[in-house]
């Protein structure tokens, strides 16, 4: 049973999830929060495996709060669902830990597919997704000047932490390779290309397959040949 914490200050809108929701025979919404500043405790209590979370709300805004839970062991995922759909506001909740982002007016059962995928750790965005939202943010943040400059190369700092094989996996991520492709690319299996996965995150202390890809792509990786 996959147990699901809703976060959202419209209660008819926590009210759809949960009816929504309650017709999977294998999802639970344990409790509800109408303020990201209740996520912690709620958290606490009741040990969700997601949070399906709004953005804006009046006190503490989804962002915040999914920033929060990244230093907390054993933290649940994090599945951003809003009526905002920005490039500014999707890559700060990826790059905040979220492990997919959805607009409310997703079809209820990709809502109940994305809660499952997110649950069994696997990012919602598909790669190509991945890869066109990444390219475009560094497209553009090339512009940034000092700015860009600076976020490269903490980017490139944090991947010499990895081994050689590491590296090379976490570049394949950034390009939008499935584990299948990256195993085929670099002539591994796929459960050590799983391995090299699980390490890349706890090196780079990442929540998903997305956070590598953007510090990838922020580190011009992909394009080193």
């Amino acid at each position: 049973m996959i147990r699901v914490l809703l976060v959202d200050d419209d209660p008819l809108v926590r009210s759809g999830l949960r009816l929504m929701l309650g017709g999977a025979p294998d999802v639970e919404v344990v409790a509800e929060g109408a303020d990201g500043a209740e996520v912690p405790g709620l958290v606490s209590e009741y040990e969700p495996e997601v949070v399906l979370m709004d953005i804006r709300m009046p006190g503490t805004d989804g962002l915040v709060a999914t920033e929060a839970l990244r230093d907390r062991p054993q933290a649940p995922e994090v599945l951003v669902l809003t009526t905002f759909h920005t490039d500014g506001l999707v890559l700060r909740a990826l790059r905040a830990g979220a492990a997919g982002y959805l607009l409310k007016d997703t079809p209820p059962q990709e809502i109940v597919a994305a809660v499952r995928r997110v649950a069994a750790g696997d990012p919602v965005l598909s790669p190509a997704v991945i890869r066109q939202l990444v390219t475009r943010v560094t497209r553009e943040g090339r512009h940034g000047g000092d700015g860009r400059a600076g976020r490269a190369a903490r980017a490139r700092a944090r991947l010499e932490l990895l081994g050689e094989r590491e590296r090379a996996v976490a570049v394949a991520v950034g390009q939008g390779l499935s584990n299948a492709q990256i195993a085929a690319e670099l002539h591994l299996s796929v459960p050590t290309v799983k391995t090299h996965v699980s390490r890349v995150l706890t090196k780079l202390k990442l929540n998903n397959r997305v956070q590598i890809a953007l510090v990838v792509h922020d580190a011009d990786e992909s394009m080193a040949g």
